[in-house]
């Protein structure tokens, strides 16, 4: 399902008003699980699951821009998905996100 307006490469996620500022949820499309999250300074998304363990980001805790994922506290910058602390060093694909009409979607080509 898509916005006619955005383009067929972007996917509806849910209400927006469904992710509290400082958190994250899980969403997953086909094979491919994302983590979308509601900063301080807005809505992102990136990869669900953490570039060191596969551990789902979703599961991890919210602070600032900052994700950390709960499986070995390895911390990723949600806006640009640069891995930020030990043992993570391999950094996070990002997707873009438009809210529109109170939803969020996400671009994937």
């Amino acid at each position: 399902m898509h916005n006619k307006q955005l383009g067929a490469d972007w996917l509806l996620v849910g209400p927006a008003a469904d992710i509290d500022e400082e958190d994250v949820m899980q969403f997953d499309h086909g094979n491919e699980t994302y983590a979308i999250y509601h900063t301080i300074d807005g809505f992102y998304a990136t990869e669900g699951l953490c570039t060191h363990e596969e551990q789902h980001l979703a599961d991890g805790l919210v602070i600032d821009n900052i994700i950390e994922c709960p499986l070995h506290q390895g911390r990723f910058d949600v806006r640009t998905g640069e891995a930020k602390s030990a043992p993570v060093c391999v950094d996070l694909k990002t997707y873009r996100v438009q809210i529109d009409n109170g939803n969020i979607y996400i671009q994937l080509g």
